[in-house]
Parts: structure tokens; sequence; C-alpha cells
């Protein structure tokens, strides 16, 4: 599977690319200009050589044309630039790993895009994609330090079940994650949201946290069946 990130030189979009890289994904990074993508993909293999066979890099539409594609934009811009690339995606997998956020003084405050959530608008925008939101709350430095293990949970949610278990496996490749099914797209409106909650943290407590839940037994490398429901 290779898989593409759309707008994937910021430093979210870098870091999950070249951290499945690491764990055998063929993955481009892509952004509006391939220099952009090329400058963001060098400074990774400069530290990690091992990973250059895996991650390539290019234009967004060169990110649009892999199997599987991760829009990993300014949330303001997602769904434009998902429908300027909905025919190269069509039928495909897209991962929205946007936070609708604003900071007012010293707090963080989530906002509330159009449909109620990014992936929601995401969605609406490229209605022949499948919309799986992922990725939201994993902090983009420790995402992006290959050999270090990320202890999170990824709340997974989306109204196609064959998409959310393809997104859960890729998660379980990650060392240190698990994925979880959080039910429907419309949640993804919850989880966009608690993003602001997290930074916030990070800001009073002077750290980088990231969701571990208790009391569900199921370990990163179970199964999700058809009905969501964990093995």
């Amino acid at each position: 599977m290779r898989i593409g990130i759309i707008g994937g030189s910021g430093p979210a979009g870098s870091a999950l690319a070249a951290r499945l890289a690491s764990v055998g994904y063929e993955t481009v990074i892509g952004s509006r200009s391939k220099y952009r993508a090329m400058e963001a993909r060098d400074r990774y293999v400069e530290s990690y050589p091992e990973i250059a066979s895996s991650l390539g890099y290019g234009d967004n539409e060169a990110a649009a044309d892999c199997d599987l594609v991760v829009i990993a934009t300014p949330w303001d811009s997602a769904a434009t630039t998902a429908q300027e690339h909905a025919r190269a995606m069509r039928s495909k997998i897209l991962v929205s790993m946007a936070n609708a956020l604003v900071k007012v003084g010293p707090e963080f405050q989530p906002l509330v895009p159009p449909r109620g959530s990014v992936a929601a608008h995401v969605q609406a925008a490229v209605p022949e994609c499948r919309v799986v939101a992922a990725f939201h709350h994993l902090p983009a430095k420790e995402l992006g330090l290959i050999g270090h293990p990320i202890d999170s949970d990824v709340l997974i949610c989306g109204d196609d079940q064959p998409s959310v278990n393809t997104v859960a496996e890729i998660v379980s490749a990650i060392p240190g994650c698990r994925p979880l099914d959080a039910g429907e797209l419309s949640n993804a409106t919850a989880i966009e949201a608690f993003t602001a909650v997290l930074l916030q943290l990070n800001v009073r407590y002077k750290t980088r946290v990231a969701p571990k839940l208790t009391g569900i037994k199921s370990t990163a490398g179970d199964r999700l069946r058809g009905d969501g429901s964990q093995q």
C-alpha cells in the first residue's frame, strides 16, 4: 500500500509520513510545491537514512495518486484541497487529521467548522471518497522520533467500517499506538475538539500529552470485526 500525505510538508504531515515509512509503508510527502516536499523529506532522511527507500516526495497530485491518502493541510483548507484532487481520490480512503482550533490569549479553544467537524466537511466536499478521521492527538515531535514508541491510543471514526479497519491496521503498525474504533464520522466533532484540551494541558504542565484510555482489554494487534466491535 502506498500512502500519500497531501499538505505533508508541515510538522504533523511530514512526521506521520516518516513514521509510516519506518514501519514499512511506502509513503509520499505531498505539497503544493514539490520542492517544499523534497526539503521535508530530506530532513528526515538525513536523520534516518534507513527510510530513504520508503519515503518519497512530490506535489499534492502525486500524493493523491497513492492507494490511501491523508490530508494534513491546515483545517480551513482541508475541504477545498480535497476537492481539488477529488478525481484522483475517487473511491479511496481519505484520512482527515486536522483540528479546528484557535488560541485566544493563553487558552486554546475549539472551533465548529461547517457540518460540525473538519472530517465531515471534507466528506461533504468529496462524497465519493471514504473519509476516516484519525491521528488527531499524536504529538508531531514524538511522531517524528523514529525508533521511539508513542504511548497513545488513536481514536478512529468513519461511516465505512472496512475503511476504519484498514486505518486501524496502519495505526497498529506504529510502535506503542493502539487503534480504537470511536464510531461513526459524526463523532469526529468531539475528537477534534478534545485536541484543545490536550494542548492546554501541554501548556499548563509543560509536557506533550497523548490520550490513553483504561478499561479496554484490546491490544494494538487486535483486529476489528465488520460490526466495529473488538475481537
